[in-house]
């Protein structure tokens, strides 16, 4: 039996918020969660660069640490880390064996396929004895199976736009009071860019739970021996993921690496953290790959605010480069419950070229009614072509000296990224 065919009878489950069930798991395993020491990782976008930076300066440092992100690009054990490696396929099985022997699979009250996986990652942590584990939230906060009381060390709000509004309301402070849930009593919470309308719910929350608030704003661009560097209050360190918002996702780490050490855990040297610092990857995000010869970029932009963070990086990338000429070719699918008009809004600009494909195995938005909002968002296309796959849309670029000085872009869906990555991994 493999990992999808042991998770199949939880994903009809869908998404069904609630901490009961996850609660009711976690002790019938004996609570594994109570013995990992944790760091919270909340927010819109930012969240999976914040936990590779901290993963990576403290697995530097010597301590043993877990990771759990979501989703994977392409195997199920991409969403949990031991020390900077993926989980061993057994030792996922395993796991999620004994959480699905005790699970409820054919009760009405069933578990969902995000809370039986989410209980076999704190069981893995706590029978690997990590000393401290980076938990990335999975979808809002307040009621995400990620959410338990103790022992949390610290939270991280690293964003807020509006994302998942039809599971977590329509407005940024709808969505604020699901993200704010997730903060601890007395426990130190960082965060990052809150809007203006946003920020009393957390201030509320805050003085509620006489939590150490610490507002951190982005640390500044340097260069060092023509290295990307950044400085946050006089802290300087290499970036080694792209993007100008690595500025304040970069920040949020450091000063939360600064408080551990601060708690004492004393292995966080400055110079160990510099080091960590340099070696943190984040697959699928900002991700160049070579395909047939030609550079492409890949990102998730899925949802506004990340889509507005990849026209930052792309147009700033072809206004300012002697190789690239300025129009853009997009490759680009999006679930049908995306923003699709403010992503478009973002991205496309006069000139560029739209390819727009399915998102595989996942409910994508409807191809021809993109292409209309696509030239309606932005006349000034040069062209908007519906393709059945992103393999084929690739194929279709032209092989010319010109094309080959225009830089094309896959993007909108995480989903989309992992299925190119895949397809491209097994043909090599």
């Amino acid at each position: 039996m493999d990992i999808n065919t042991l998770l199949e009878p939880y994903k009809t489950a869908g998404v069904n918020l609630g901490l009961e069930r996850i609660h009711g798991l976690l002790a019938k395993l004996g609570n594994p969660q109570a013995k990992v020491p944790y760091i919270h990782v909340g927010g819109t976008n930012g969240k999976g660069s914040v936990c590779a930076y901290l993963s990576s300066v403290l697995a530097e440092a010597g301590y043993k640490v877990g990771r759990y992100t979501s989703p994977h690009l392409i195997d199920w054990q991409e969403r949990v880390w031991l020390n900077n490696h993926f989980i061993d396929n057994h030792d996922l099985m395993a796991v999620l064996q004994q959480v699905t022997a005790i699970a409820k699979a054919d009760s009405a009250d069933r578990p969902t396929l995000f809370e039986v996986f989410t209980a076999a990652v704190w069981l893995y942590f706590a029978q690997a004895e990590v000393d401290i584990a980076v938990m990335e939230v999975g979808l809002g906060g307040r009621l995400d199976a990620t959410n338990v009381p103790e022992p949390c060390l610290l939270s991280i709000i690293t964003s807020l736009s509006r994302e998942h509004w039809q599971v977590l309301g329509p407005t940024v402070v709808h969505i604020a009071r699901e993200k704010v849930g997730i903060l601890k009593a007395a426990r130190p919470v960082f965060l990052g860019h809150i809007p203006a309308e946003a920020q009393p719910v957390f201030r509320e929350r805050i003085a509620e739970l006489h939590c150490p608030d610490y507002w951190i704003d982005p640390a500044v661009a340097t260069e060092k021996n023509g290295q990307l560097w950044a400085n946050w209050q006089g802290f300087e360190y290499p970036l080694a993921l792209l993007g100008n918002f690595q500025l304040q996702n970069s920040a949020l780490a450091i000063a939360a690496l600064q408080e551990l050490q601060q708690q004492g855990w004393d292995k966080l040297t400055p110079e160990i953290i510099q080091r960590g610092m340099a070696k943190a990857t984040w697959p699928g995000r900002l991700q160049w790959v070579d395909y047939n010869g030609q550079k492409i970029l890949l990102d998730g932009a899925h949802n506004p605010a990340a889509a507005k963070a990849l026209a930052n990086y792309t147009h700033h990338l072809v206004d300012h480069s002697d190789h690239y000429l300025p129009t853009i070719t997009w490759v680009m699918g999006m679930l049908s419950t995306k923003e699709h008009d403010q992503i478009f809004r973002h991205l496309l600009r006069p000139g560029d070229r739209l390819l727009l494909v399915p998102v595989p195995d996942h409910d994508s938005g409807d191809l021809p009614g993109l292409e209309r909002l696509a030239w309606q968002t932005m006349p000034e296309l040069s062209k908007v072509k519906v393709f059945d796959d992103c393999f084929t849309a690739l194929e279709n670029l032209e092989k010319t000296e010109e094309h080959s000085k225009k830089l094309t872009v896959l993007c909108g869906s995480l989903y989309l990224v992992g299925y190119f990555l895949k397809k491209l991994q097994s043909s090599q």
